[in-house]
């Protein structure tokens, strides 16, 4: 505490007199013994004077004049000095980023994160580049680079399930950013019941966040820096004369890019061959610039937007090709007598059923025909799969109905009739019209075909006798086909893996089998298995496989050398690094063409040494025939 005014100096540090900051005394005017007008400059930089009297010396000080000892810990001293070097490090280091993270970046991922992204304000992008070429890696170099620069702290990532752990492992161990994956656990133990405002640097599952309200009304009160979607295309709308009909993902993508300031979407297959498709997913990086409908034909310009970058068009800082050449070959052959037989069969009965199944919906009963067209469609489907696949669907089929049949004669005396099958949970009848098979995992989609693979147009139990007459029928032509064990699907397969280029033990060469459904997986598992006469040089992958263990299954097949060939759904067709193989067959192929994209994107990636090689097998003169055509 001050005695007199006099004790009040110019130069001095004065406390008190201005709320907040202490002030520097430019000039002391007294008047008489007991006041004196202080002129000062205040923390803004501009002078100010006040009038004070001696009833005021007992609210102001005088600051202690600081005095420097240079005694503390050297060490601190100098890590203190290097966070503000980092800090401050992108002013004369424009790639501050790669310098501090683990990787050694390539020229297109250089020029996507420094040339593209980082020039936008805010950064609204589509990076769209093929298949394997290190989008997580420009995703981390953008996170780190905008920290950096002091323009982010907030930052959410959105993945499908199987790719979540792999982010957070590769964003820790490449640029050491800690994110968090979003769990049920956690969300119950976050102190606000909201973790998007709680964490910082979080990972969320895609379909977790799109299935769950209360989710997204979580969502919607928080706000990030930054946004990255994995995966985007599965975000997807389509266009129906003049209304858009959006899936679950597509608004959820609507409400994530409302809460960023930053929004970037990653795929590799951006386009679905429709442009009105395409026109409605770019409406999630700019609704303005991309609404409405495509005209002459043509999408508007998304070079601003969009960096679609195939591997052809790689290269390393030398000038040579970062990926190794690449060919696909359709693997034609023809169906046998017993096998064209039971495929016109089968054809002309699902065909039988589409028609009563339409005329049901045209009669207003359209949920109860929707949901059979979709049944049947699925049974179509595994026609093109396997002997064991449509086996197994006839006679489930089957002994569905004849309980079905039973039952509806037990309640015939009452006058009830069965009721239409209930759909899974999250699934409505509306969704079968136009199902998006990217918006649901392989286990979700035969779990739902196996739940509604009984769906009849039959309305009486005498109708029902007819169609489960027809199908005793069917399931005795599946049974001799699958019976004689040498279907011509799988003689194509046996004649690659008899071939020299898999045999060869110099090379060690792995093979990767994708199949649609567990019953041909399953079935064309057991026939390798046969052919190498070696259980162990098999490993099989399934949306039925939890995730910890199919993470294992991959370390087997990457490492292990005893281990040839892995058998897969699409529960591995994505995001998964499975480069030590070079070889892969589509046992059954996709009726989505970018689902091939991403599944031979899982060998030709970065790190692949060696020409990669896929074969499409396609029985010819079939409706699976058509659809490659298309």
């Amino acid at each position: 505490m001050l005695q007199s005014l006099h004790d009040i100096t110019v130069g001095s540090q004065l406390v008190g007199l201005v709320a907040g900051s202490p002030v520097t005394v430019l000039a002391v005017e007294t008047h008489g013994p007991t006041s004196a007008t202080i002129t000062f400059r205040g923390a803004d930089g501009k002078p100010d004077d006040s009038l004070i009297t001696e009833g005021d010396l007992a609210r102001l000080s005088l600051t202690v004049e600081q005095r420097w000892t240079f005694d503390a810990d050297a060490e601190m001293f100098r890590l203190a000095s290097e966070a503000r070097r980092m800090k401050h490090a992108h002013l004369s280091d424009p790639f501050a980023a790669v310098d501090t993270a683990a990787i050694s970046p390539y020229p297109h991922q250089i020029e996507a994160v420094y040339e593209r992204l980082l020039e936008q304000r805010p950064i609204r992008f589509l990076l769209a580049d093929d298949p394997g070429a290190g989008k997580t890696i420009m995703s981390g170099l953008l996170i780190r680079e905008l920290m950096l620069r002091g323009d982010l702290q907030r930052c959410l990532v959105v993945a499908p399930g199987s790719l979540v752990e792999q982010w957070q492992d590769e964003l820790w161990e490449k640029f050491q950013l800690n994110f968090e994956i979003m769990s049920r656990r956690g969300i119950e133990e976050s102190r606000t019941g909201n973790p998007f405002l709680e964490k910082n640097l979080l990972i969320a599952r895609v379909h977790q966040l799109s299935r769950a309200d209360d989710l997204i009304e979580k969502i919607k009160v928080s706000e990030w820096d930054l946004i990255i979607i994995d995966e985007s295309h599965k975000m997807s709308a389509h266009l129906y004369g003049d209304t858009l009909r959006k899936t679950k993902l597509f608004e959820l993508g609507e409400v994530l890019r409302e809460r960023a300031r930053h929004f970037l979407m990653l795929t590799a297959t951006p386009h679905n061959g429709k442009n009105e498709d395409f026109l409605a997913f770019l409406s999630l990086i700019d609704p303005e610039q991309f609404a409405g409908r495509v005209r002459n034909g043509q999408v508007p310009d998304t070079s601003n937007v969009m960096r679609r970058l195939i591997k052809e068009d790689m290269y390393k800082f030398d000038g040579t090709r970062i990926f190794p050449p690449r060919t696909s070959t359709t693997a034609e052959f023809e169906l046998s007598p017993a096998e064209r037989q039971l495929y016109d069969a089968v054809t002309s009965y699902v065909k039988d059923g589409m028609n009563r199944a339409d005329e049901l919906a045209e009669s207003g009963d359209k949920r109860r025909g929707i949901i059979v067209g979709f049944a049947l469609a699925g049974l179509q489907r595994r026609l093109a799969s396997s002997p064991e696949a449509i086996y197994q669907s006839l006679r489930r089929r089957h002994d569905r109905l004849v309980d079905q049949r039973d039952e509806l004669r037990r309640l015939a005396a009452t006058g009830s009739t069965i009721n239409v099958i209930d759909l899974p949970k999250g699934i409505n009848y509306r969704d079968l019209e136009d199902f998006d098979f990217d918006e649901y995992d392989d286990e979700e989609l035969e779990n739902l075909e196996l739940t509604i693979d009984s769906a009849t147009a039959a309305l009486t139990a005498d109708e029902l006798d007819l169609e489960i007459g027809e199908l005793a029928q069917l399931v005795s032509l599946a049974s001799n086909v699958r019976a004689s064990r040498t279907d011509t699907k799988w003689l194509r397969l046996r004649e690659l893996l008899r071939s020299p280029e898999l045999n060869d033990p110099a090379t060690s060469r792995k093979l990767i089998v994708f199949t649609e459904h567990k019953d041909t997986l399953t079935y064309v598992a057991d026939r390798i298995r046969d052919e190498l006469g070696k259980d162990e040089a098999i490993v099989v992958i399934h949306g039925g496989i939890k995730r910890h263990d199919r993470r294992d299954i991959q370390d087997r097949f990457r490492v292990h050398p005893d281990v040839r060939v892995l058998v897969a759904t699409d529960a591995a067709g994505e995001g998964v690094n499975l480069q030590t193989a070079n070889l892969m067959v589509n046992y059954d192929l996709p009726w989505n063409p970018n689902r091939i994209e991403q599944r031979f994107g899982r060998i030709h990636r970065i790190g692949q040494n060696l020409p990669c090689h896929l074969w499409n097998m396609l029985a010819v003169d079939t409706r699976e025939g058509d659809v490659v055509d298309k």
